[in-house]
């Protein structure tokens, strides 16, 4: 049997590129679901920070609907960043990077939530839609939609 990858043509190859970007997207890809995952990681952990003063590790599970060895492990990870501090038994605490870090998705999502808002979108949806385009969108695109909200906003005033 011939390996499948032998017989891909220049045009499979070229739609391919196209379509997809070749390894680079891909390689792409997989760091930003990284870096999503962190973003998520320590928006939790500093919404749950305010709201009882700590993070623990069966509550950030339960935000996430994850398992607490999940938690343990990427906490492991985030500590390894420099963005959480956690010691054994102990519950999670964000560096002043991972605060910071926080911050910024906190108003990417207001940015991008208030933009579907403003386009209409229902509420429940848009903060569905928010979390997720939140990781995936350009300073430049994420700009463009703060000046549409102002816009928008000042329209109806």
């Amino acid at each position: 049997m011939t390996n499948r990858t032998e017989n891909i043509t220049d045009e499979e190859s070229a739609l391919r590129v196209r379509h997809h970007g070749g390894p680079q997207a891909f390689a792409r890809t997989r760091k930003d679901h990284a870096q999503e995952l962190a973003e998520d990681y320590v928006e939790l952990i500093d919404d749950l920070i305010r709201l009882h003063g700590e993070a623990r590790t069966v509550d950030i599970a339960e935000g996430l609907g994850v398992s607490h060895v999940t938690v343990n492990k990427t906490v492991a990870r985030l500590n390894r960043d420099g963005l959480t501090v956690k010691r054994p038994y102990r519950s999670v605490f964000l560096t002043d990077e991972g605060r910071a870090l926080a911050e910024s998705c906190r108003r990417r999502h207001e940015i991008v939530y208030n933009f579907l808002r403003a386009i209409g979108v229902p509420r429940d949806q848009a903060r569905i839609d928010s979390e997720g385009i939140e990781h995936h969108i350009s300073e430049r695109t994420l700009r463009e939609m703060g000046r549409f909200v102002k816009v928008s906003r000042a329209k109806k005033t």
